[in-house]
């Protein structure tokens, strides 16, 4: 038997990657509220708040996302912190969405061949 890896990321942390990456590619600010709205659109499902933050400090701790502050827009505003995914958060995903596909292979009887897994 395999030993679990113990860089495997979560379901949630791979969410909040691909949510980033997106955002990168169509060159918009990837900050938290975006990469939530990402999240929530493409899942159709609802995603607290503070479980965003807490996620991508996470996701920078493991140098998977790195982040910079863009200066504030307006005089007394916050500045606003946006994240890029790093080489090794674009391995990451890649290893996860590898991992499913290979699971996925076998049980199209089961789960049909439109779950978005084919490869």
């Amino acid at each position: 038997m395999t030993p679990v890896q113990s860089n495997a990321l979560g379901e949630f942390e791979v969410l909040m990657l691909m949510a980033a990456l997106h955002q990168n590619e169509r060159g918009a600010e990837a900050n938290g509220s975006a990469i939530r709205a990402e999240i929530e659109a493409r899942t159709a499902r609802a995603v607290p708040r503070g479980s965003i933050y807490v996620t991508l400090d996470r996701l920078e701790d493991k140098k998977l996302l790195s982040s910079r502050l863009l200066p504030p827009t307006e005089k007394g505003r916050r500045p606003k912190r946006v994240f890029r995914a790093t080489p090794a958060g674009v391995r990451a995903v890649k290893a996860a969405v590898s991992t499913l596909v290979s699971m996925h292979r076998g049980l199209e009887p089961v789960l049909g061949s439109g779950s978005g897994l084919d490869s």
